[in-house]
């Protein structure tokens, strides 16, 4: 098994189409379809042309995407109010679970929401809530998105 190496998306733009099919069926849903897949390509073509806020990483393993995850501004327009830096869309290929790269991808962008200065970074999560505060993430309270529920997480980034 080859090392993984996390890169930002600026490194790999070739990797947008897949990412943004990955993210669209995965979460396209919570969004009840106000989020399309040209909507998703853009955004993280946008990603892809920068290294900080908004920005994308992603896990790579002899050059081969295995999962992501985005640095942004507002990941739903409901809680634009509660903070302006969010970690969303972690996704790492079902094939590829269980192997810590999700954590990995965790950690280095909260590394990297700390090298840019981001005093607080906030994420929803319908269901993974124990995964994040295992890695330090506290829960701030519940919110409904779509009529689903979710639990809205932030953390402070340490440099």
């Amino acid at each position: 098994m080859s090392a993984v190496a996390i890169v930002p998306l600026a490194d790999r733009p070739d990797c947008v189409p897949l990412l943004a099919r990955w993210h669209h069926d995965e979460w396209a849903g919570l969004y009840e379809g106000a989020w399309t897949l040209e909507e998703c390509e853009s955004e993280l073509r946008d990603h892809a042309s920068r290294r900080h806020l908004p920005t994308t990483l992603v896990a790579l393993e002899d050059g081969r995407p295995l999962g992501s995850v985005s640095l942004v501004r507002e990941d739903a327009p409901e809680f634009r109010d509660l903070g302006d830096a969010w970690l969303a869309s972690l996704y790492v290929l079902p094939a590829a679970r269980g192997r810590g790269l999700g954590k990995r991808l965790v950690r280095e962008l909260v590394a990297l929401a700390a090298r840019e200065g981001l005093p607080r970074l906030w994420l929803f999560t319908p269901e993974h809530e124990a995964f994040y505060a295992g890695l330090g993430w506290q829960r701030v309270g519940e919110a409904s998105l779509h009529g689903r529920r979710v639990t809205l997480m932030d953390i402070r980034p340490q440099a």
